[in-house]
């Protein structure tokens, strides 16, 4: 006859474990990780703010450089946009058309290095938000936000379309 070695959990057991899980991340930017991802894309899908819309398109008024206090002040309005979700882990930049004038042709906010760049015609961007590239020139759109398996075209109104990866 076959012997467990292990026993079955029991709900007493499974209380103790969560009571002993240690996190370093403080409470509210752990409740921000563990929203699911429906609740997250309906997050994303409402409308931008005209606050937030407005702060966008003043990239190109720093010019070919900003000053770290005017990127502070935008990652700021970013942030505030986005209250319920820890953004910086979910939107990696944006992308849009760049009005420096020639040879520039788009811009892009990398959130993950807190970097704007400006690229001229031609210049590749990085992989990830290259596939903005089409959207952020087209016209229609004011900015697009690049996320990891999509895209969200942003209005000038504020309304999002939703572009998906093709993979």
């Amino acid at each position: 006859m076959a012997r467990f070695i292990l026993r079955p959990r029991t709900q007493a057991d499974t209380k103790t474990e969560n009571h002993t899980r240690l996190s370093v991340a403080p409470r509210r930017q752990r409740e921000k990780m563990q929203m699911d991802t429906g609740k997250l894309a309906l997050l994303l899908r409402r409308p931008r703010s005209r606050e937030y819309c407005e702060a966008l398109r003043r990239l190109d008024a720093g010019g070919a450089h900003l000053s770290p206090e005017l990127l502070d002040k935008f990652m700021k309005i970013i942030e505030e946009e986005f209250p319920e979700i820890a953004i910086r882990g979910t939107l990696i930049g944006i992308v849009s058309r760049c009005y420096l004038g020639d040879p520039y042709e788009v811009h892009t906010l990398d959130l993950t290095g807190d970097i704007i760049e400006h690229y001229k015609r031609g210049e590749s961007l990085p992989e990830y938000m290259e596939k903005a590239r089409g959207l952020a020139l087209h016209g229609n759109y004011a900015f697009v936000e690049v996320y990891e398996n999509a895209c969200r075209a942003i209005s000038e109104d504020g309304s999002v379309a939703v572009i998906m990866d093709e993979a």
